[in-house]
């Protein structure tokens, strides 16, 4: 999918959101990048296979200014109702 030189990693990577920006939608708050992740404003994900990254931008410790580190992304598969098949 990719057309980059050098190629942008894939979606099945931990590096998938350094993917270039192919379709920009900062109104919306998402962008898809060329590897076919969906990036939001909120930083979570949605992968080319359905599976969700939940949100993980870090945290401020209280009063201090001082960054928290962020939690590890969580991959969550796409709940069954909307992976169903119109019958």
């Amino acid at each position: 999918m990719c057309q980059h030189q050098p190629v942008c990693p894939p979606a099945q990577t931990a590096e998938h959101a350094a993917a270039r920006v192919v379709s920009a939608h900062p109104e919306q708050g998402w962008s898809l990048l060329c590897n076919g992740v969906v990036v939001f404003d909120d930083t979570g994900e949605l992968l080319p296979d359905g599976r969700i990254v939940a949100p993980h931008r870090p945290r401020r410790q209280a009063g201090s200014g001082v960054p928290v580190p962020a939690p590890v992304p969580v991959l969550r598969p796409l709940p069954a109702a909307l992976t169903a098949s119109a019958a």
